[in-house]
């Protein structure tokens, strides 16, 4: 009998937002892509469609479901709630900068936010998301996409690796890139990060 492959988690970051080009705080605000953002996640779909996916999930805020749908992977994307961005609470919509004139040294990582989510919180997203991706995989490519934000896809990669959500502070992420999550022998391990997809390709 064939050993069940080692799972892989696929991490894709939506494609640009106008927030998310100025470095505003975007959680829950569900905006669309702008059009260079959508021109990124269709420059992933030619990547992705060599690789083949147990499973695909998506967070349910346009942007991601977007990014799936443009770059290949809208059909049989399972929504996942768990994969919403941080939820910023009074942070929302703000940049770093403006928060740290009332709050010196903040970080989401470190601070979490007022009438939003902390980092235990967050945690407790992530282990449900990789105990979903573990049960979808099951037997088949042992590999799953996620398509998903910024701060949860780098909390998720923090508590991967043993790290914590606040791990996710050592991993810079920008738009429309593939991360990989995987495996040496039993030990979990980073297999790329933040590739672009002109590297992606190669």
């Amino acid at each position: 009998m064939l050993a069940t492959p080692a799972l892989e988690l696929w991490l894709l970051r939506h494609g640009a937002t106008e927030w998310a080009l100025n470095g505003r705080h975007t959680g829950r605000t569900d905006l669309p892509l702008l059009p260079e953002g959508e021109a990124e996640a269709r420059a992933l779909a030619p990547v992705l469609a060599r690789q083949p996916f147990a499973a695909v999930l998506v967070s349910p805020l346009q942007r991601a479901r977007r990014t799936a749908e443009l770059a290949g992977l809208g059909e049989g994307a399972r929504p996942c709630p768990d994969l919403q961005e941080w939820d910023y609470g009074r942070y929302e919509g703000i940049t770093t900068a403006e928060i740290r004139r009332q709050v010196p040294h903040w970080t989401v990582w470190s601070h979490g936010c007022p009438g939003g989510e902390d980092s235990t919180q967050v945690e407790e997203r992530c282990l449900r998301v990789i105990a979903l991706a573990e049960s979808l995989a099951g037997a088949g490519s042992g590999v799953v996409a996620l398509v998903a934000h910024g701060h949860i896809l780098r909390s998720l990669a923090g508590t991967w690796l043993g790290l914590g959500p606040a791990g996710g502070a050592l991993f810079n992420l920008n738009t429309a890139t593939l991360s990989v999550l995987g495996h040496e022998r039993e030990r979990r391990t980073l297999v790329r990060w933040n590739v672009p997809v002109a590297a992606a390709a190669k």
